[in-house]
């Protein structure tokens, strides 16, 4: 396309869109609460998977917290006990500041979170591994009774529960998300469509002077672009002010065991804004196209 083109083209796209503004509005906000919606579920999808993979990474063992008020001796005998049950592979204990340490470790340059805690939350434990993971049910519910064992943290139920909970976000997700893109598309081709209509007869002296079909349908089409676009650019800022927000509480010492696992915003935001971009100028193309095909009789 020549530069002289290009002007034309970009300069009647905001003419259409300023001269149908309410049209323009609803097709913006059409197309930008398409994209909240799947930004939302796009981010519940990829924190349930985040969590469900750092569980897995325990699949084969079980986490066994003991009572603060256990002594030494206890926690050697305790160890010792769990360690002759059925397919039990190794017994490690793990002090609470090691805990703590390790945590540190994990979240790298949101250590200093942890920074603030007036006392170690974490308990005293024993991380039991398995060689048969069959037996991990039987033998978790018997170290549950044993003496100096507050509680333990068994997988297998979390990981199963969030799978499920994961694949129902996004099949419900799919089809919340496929009737608003429809709904974005409709409204932005009756958007390309009064501006088609009210310059049909300008179109018509245009095609009898020799204009090609694309010199008059690329106006209306950047027009459905920009459109897509901008409302792909305000969904965007949304849901990552919304996402800000809500990592920035669940950094918070109250949550600190569960943001070990939460992706950051600055990952979510590298994913949402090519998924954003592409489905927002793709709606915006699309719906224009449409328009065009039908209204445009060039």
């Amino acid at each position: 396309m020549k530069i002289k083109s290009l002007k034309y083209t970009i300069s009647e796209s905001f003419k259409n869109i300023w001269r149908n503004g309410v049209m323009s509005v609803a097709s913006t906000t059409s197309v930008a609460a398409s994209l909240l919606i799947l930004g939302l579920i796009f981010i519940l999808i990829v924190n349930i998977n985040s969590i469900t993979s750092g569980a897995q990474e325990q699949y084969d063992s079980i986490q066994v917290y003991l009572v603060d008020s256990i002594g030494e001796a206890e926690v050697k005998s305790l160890g010792e006990q769990i360690k002759q049950l059925d397919s039990v592979k190794s017994v490690r204990y793990e002090t609470k500041d090691e805990a703590l340490k390790k945590m540190q470790d994990s979240w790298q340059d949101n250590a200093y979170l942890l920074e603030g805690l007036e006392n170690n939350p974490l308990p005293n434990s024993f991380e039991v591994r398995f060689s048969n993971l069959n037996a991990v049910p039987q033998v978790a519910e018997t170290i549950k009774k044993m003496d100096g064992v507050e509680d333990v943290k068994f997988y297998r139920d979390i990981i199963e529960k969030m799978t499920n909970l994961s694949a129902m976000i996004r099949n419900i997700g799919i089809v919340i998300i496929f009737a608003l893109l429809l709904l974005s598309t409709f409204i932005i081709n009756n958007t390309i469509k009064l501006a088609v209509n009210a310059r049909r007869r300008e179109i018509n002296i245009m095609k009898y002077v020799g204009a090609t079909n694309w010199f008059v349908r690329w106006p209306f089409f950047f027009e459905g672009t920009l459109l897509g676009l901008l409302g792909s650019v305000i969904a965007l800022a949304i849901v990552m002010v919304l996402y800000q927000y809500v990592y920035g509480i669940m950094a918070n010492q109250f949550y600190a065991l569960i943001a070990a696992y939460i992706v950051s915003p600055v990952e979510i935001f590298k994913d949402l804004l090519l998924i954003f971009g592409v489905i927002g100028m793709g709606i915006g193309a699309l719906g224009s196209l449409m328009s065009m095909r039908k209204y445009l009789n060039v």
